[in-house]
């Protein structure tokens, strides 16, 4: 056998490895969510009596909700600012306080969540104390802090589109007579839009899946999804966890789906009108 092979085989082999130590946790949780009995190590049966169980929990629902909503809103922000930081970061001249301004954006990358957390509610009872402002914190205060943390992973997927930006593009539009303004909406928009798709979907997953800041800004009547499932957790497993965690599984495979699909077919849709500029001309 030769050594190409070998090689070839051997990493096979370990990607082979790493997807079943990522994926076979997962696959195990599916199956123990059909389980009948009350113990989730235990195999006593197919039933899907815990979907019906997790759909009456009323608690877990309200808590759904709240983290969908959050996580929706956290992401549409996140864009609209990430994409302003970015535009700052990549198209700006160089001003002063700008290696200040970049390396403020991305501090939250490296910055510890329960450090975030804390600076994040002592921030809103500094503004409770001063000003009377979210003495009580509510939905409203955790998507500012979701905001802020997920803003720089943003800001860093759209920012490294921009840099790839053929500039050219943008200076024969303003050539043609277009502001920026319309520059940025016709041409560099549609460009960047599988940026910002993914750039949605990272703050999305990023605020859904959150318990640390959410717990330091929360109030007693704005529980999120992971903080149930953490204080449901601790007091033992419940089948209804799996039949959860199984049904969000299935969502954010869809939506990753939905979203590759449209991103591939806007590329192909982008290509063909490409091709089809250089014929005419």
């Amino acid at each position: 056998m030769s050594q190409h092979a070998r090689l070839s085989r051997f990493s096979i082999t370990m990607l082979s490895l790493g997807f079943l130590f990522l994926y076979l946790p997962m696959l195990s949780l599916i199956v123990y969510s059909f389980n009948e009995s009350k113990l989730v190590t235990v195999w006593a049966g197919f039933s899907t009596k815990w979907y019906f169980e997790l759909f009456r929990d009323q608690q877990m629902i309200d808590a759904a909700k709240i983290s969908l909503q959050l996580a929706f809103f956290t992401a549409c922000a996140a864009v609209v600012l990430g994409t302003m930081a970015a535009m700052v970061m990549t198209r700006f001249r160089s001003f002063r306080g700008k290696t200040l301004f970049s390396a403020l954006i991305t501090a939250p990358l490296v910055m510890p969540e329960v450090i975030t957390g804390l600076s994040l509610l002592l921030l809103f009872v500094s503004l409770g104390d001063w000003f009377g402002v979210f003495q009580q914190r509510s939905v409203a205060t955790m998507w500012i802090a979701h905001v802020t943390f997920t803003m720089a992973f943003v800001t860093v997927i759209i920012s490294s589109r921009l840099g790839e930006l053929d500039r050219s593009l943008e200076e024969a539009a303003m050539d043609l007579g277009a502001n920026r303004l319309k520059v940025f909406f016709v041409i560099t928009l549609p460009i960047i839009a599988p940026a910002l798709l993914s750039g949605w979907l990272m703050a999305f997953t990023l605020s859904l899946d959150d318990l640390v800041i959410s717990s330091f800004t929360s109030g007693p009547s704005s529980t999120t999804l992971p903080m149930k499932i953490f204080s449901s957790v601790r007091m033992g497993v419940s089948p209804k966890i799996n039949a959860l965690a199984s049904l969000m599984i299935l969502i954010v495979s869809a939506a990753a789906l939905i979203a590759w699909w449209s991103m591939r077919r806007g590329e192909k849709r982008r290509q063909r009108d490409m091709q089809l500029a250089l014929q005419q001309s």
